[in-house]
């Protein structure tokens, strides 16, 4: 069974590498895959749930990422350079992810529209530990944050990704269009508008705190 789920996983990510999750079908997912629509659901619980199953695979390594690149707490520093450096991380490593960014985006308005209660409450609850586990990384780097700030700021900054990625992935008739007005990239306005929207949280309540 284990191998099963993991084969229809690896299937979904590779669709998700060439479409969108909203574009992809249950009966092509089951076509990749070789197995019968029927077979699938034996496995997880719809379609959409395979997806989220596969964002909280995501989710994981992305912590574990970030982790990595932050390295161990740094005393704290004049001008804020402790909280742009800890907001820029999480701003870069997440704009670099872009299918974390587009499952995320996806979460309320297309993945969690057909599952189970008894799946929904799992992956909510598997959710909700991984906002917290982003909380305690940020507050064991800027531990003068008060907890109710940390917490706000984890859920808050996958709120804000959620929201605007889709923005920068336009289909190709509306990059055309961006392109001849000289507007800035979409790609890039991503990463600038979360980077600059996380490092103005950050110093907003290292600014309440005091020296």
């Amino acid at each position: 069974m284990a191998a099963r789920r993991s084969a229809i996983m690896t299937g979904a990510r590779e669709m998700l590498a060439e479409k969108s999750v909203a574009d992809i079908s249950l009966r092509e997912l089951s076509g990749r895959v070789g197995l019968a629509k029927s077979n699938v659901l034996r496995y997880f619980d719809s379609r959409e749930a395979i997806f989220l199953e596969v964002l909280d695979e995501e989710f994981q390594t992305w912590l574990t990422d970030l982790e990595s690149r932050l390295g161990r707490p740094r005393a704290r520093k004049a001008n804020y350079a402790n909280e742009i450096r800890v907001a820029t991380a999480v701003a870069v490593s997440l704009a670099e992810r872009q299918l974390l960014c587009e499952l995320i985006g996806s979460m309320a308005g297309v993945l969690e529209r057909n599952i189970s209660f008894d799946f929904a409450q799992d992956f909510k609850a598997r959710a909700m530990g991984r906002i917290s586990e982003l909380a305690q990384l940020v507050a064991r780097q800027l531990p003068w944050l008060p907890v109710e700030f940390t917490e706000f700021f984890a859920e808050g900054a996958l709120t804000l990704a959620a929201g605007m990625y889709p923005f920068s992935v336009p289909t190709e008739p509306v990059r055309a269009a961006i392109a001849e007005l000289g507007f800035p990239d979409p790609g890039e306005r991503f990463c600038d508008g979360l980077r600059i929207g996380l490092v103005t949280w950050l110093i907003g309540a290292a600014a309440q705190t005091g020296a």
